[in-house]
């Protein structure tokens, strides 16, 4: 078995989750269910129940094993503690109310799969143009070195010449600022760490186990990670009594839908990313390609052109 360690991936903790629901469904304690997943070679499953064997509450324990995942130099850090958070929450609720703890994990690890699959289908779209932008960034870095491969002595005049500091200091200008504002774009298209559709999933957790609404929605409240915005949750518990039909299916149902338009929504900003980034490129990088990579070139070939004499 690969541990969610080495996978390093939020699609682990799925997997793990996933487990844990078999063997408790197995009829398994859930300590000895983290052991046997610790044993078998996941190592969040083993983090879990050492914090567990040394007296910490199971919850109290996972939500820790997220906590760990931030403190990690790992850029998928903050998917990964908000996934732990969320089994944490989908576990304290589930215990809380005495819903079916396996049942609620199964649920719990096809939503947070799903959530992983919406998010690296975002990624992959967002791929293709942060990888243009950070290669066009390298532009004007080429330019300068084509020039002295060229034989120009490009370096010398953007050091020595005054013309030559002036094109330095604005090409490097421009190159910082189409860092930045790159930058800031690609953060702006990037999914977010929660999983979608999180709370509708505990309120469904919390009902399925026979609790009024408003218990339900103090729990989910005081849940890790809480408390939660409920305005979609309100809305189909207000279809809900308007039907006369349960909730809980309602709930999962808004649940995946949420999930669907989150995967929607960060592929509609991967393809304005396609355009945006076009003016970092036109405005910055275009502009510090000429001054550190043309501009040299030109300024070494007219100092190195020696002026004609004039006749007497």
């Amino acid at each position: 078995m690969r541990s969610s360690g080495r996978q390093g991936r939020a699609a682990a903790v799925a997997e793990t989750v996933l487990r844990l629901a078999v063997l408790l469904q197995a009829g398994a304690a859930p300590a000895a269910a983290w052991r046997h997943l610790g044993e078998s070679g996941d190592a969040d499953a083993a983090a879990v129940f050492a914090r567990s064997a040394e007296g910490a509450p199971l919850v109290e324990a996972i939500e820790a094993q997220g906590a760990s995942a931030r403190r990690r130099n790992d850029p998928e850090a903050a998917r990964l503690a908000s996934a732990w958070r969320d089994v944490a929450a989908a576990w304290e609720v589930s215990t809380a109310v005495g819903a079916p703890l396996a049942d609620s994990l199964r649920g719990m690890s096809h939503a947070l799969r799903d959530a992983h699959e919406s998010g690296d289908d975002v990624r992959v779209a967002l791929a293709e143009p942060t990888g243009t932008a950070r290669l066009m960034g390298w532009l004007p870095l080429f330019g300068l070195l084509i020039g002295g491969a060229l034989g120009f002595d490009t370096v010398s005049v953007l050091f020595a010449d005054p013309f030559g500091l002036a094109c330095l200091g604005a090409g490097v200008a421009l190159l910082v600022t189409a860092r930045v504002w790159t930058g800031r774009l690609v953060r702006a298209a990037q999914p977010p760490p929660s999983t979608p559709g999180m709370t509708a999933e505990l309120m469904a957790i919390a009902l399925a186990g026979g609790v009024s609404i408003d218990r339900a929605l103090g729990l989910v409240h005081e849940a890790p990670g809480g408390p939660r915005d409920t305005e979609d949750v309100d809305q189909v518990l207000a279809l809900s009594r308007a039907a006369g039909v349960p909730a809980v299916e309602l709930l999962r149902a808004s649940a995946a839908h949420e999930r669907h338009d989150a995967r929607t929504s960060g592929r509609m900003r991967a393809a304005r990313l396609g355009a945006r980034i076009l003016l970092p490129l036109g405005v910055c990088t275009l502009p510090a390609f000429l001054c550190l990579g043309v501009a040299p070139m030109m300024l070494s070939v007219i100092t190195a052109t020696p002026l004609p004499v004039l006749a007497e």
